[in-house]
């Protein structure tokens, strides 16, 4: 599978599994919702608190496992480098990627109020590899 390719599917596809390194070596992985910006990023909404945000600031690569809401079905895997986007410079990045993924909320002042008191930040993975490309 090509990343274009896998790039279209997690446009379609908003369950996902977010892979990140702890300091120690071992994986931490978190249920995310993702979606796919116009320069073809995968982007995830988080918390500046959360502790996938603090593994990617220390080791910003990921690996993401994106599947259907049927669980069982066609799924894909996307890893890469990460970018960490933190308030002020996340809101509006927040705003388009609730419209991908949602469409228009019903009160975007009050989003944005939501996103500053809950320190959001986006997260984006820049894909360099994607699958599956076999199966067993």
């Amino acid at each position: 599978m090509d990343i274009d390719e896998a790039l279209a599917f997690v446009r379609a596809n908003h369950q996902g599994v977010l892979a990140t390194t702890r300091a120690d070596g071992g994986t931490q992985m978190t249920p995310v919702t993702p979606g796919v910006d116009d320069e073809g990023r995968v982007e995830i909404s988080s918390r500046e608190t959360a502790f996938k945000v603090a593994h990617l600031r220390a080791r910003p690569r990921a690996a993401l496992c994106v599947f259907t809401e049927q669980f069982y079905g066609p799924w894909v895997q996307l890893e890469g480098p990460v970018e960490i986007l933190s308030l002020p410079e996340a809101l509006e990045p927040l705003v388009a990627l609730y419209r991908r993924i949602q469409g228009e909320h019903p009160d975007w002042d009050d989003y944005r109020a939501a996103m500053v008191r809950d320190r959001r930040v986006v997260i984006r993975l820049t894909p360099e590899r994607a699958g599956p490309n076999a199966s067993g």
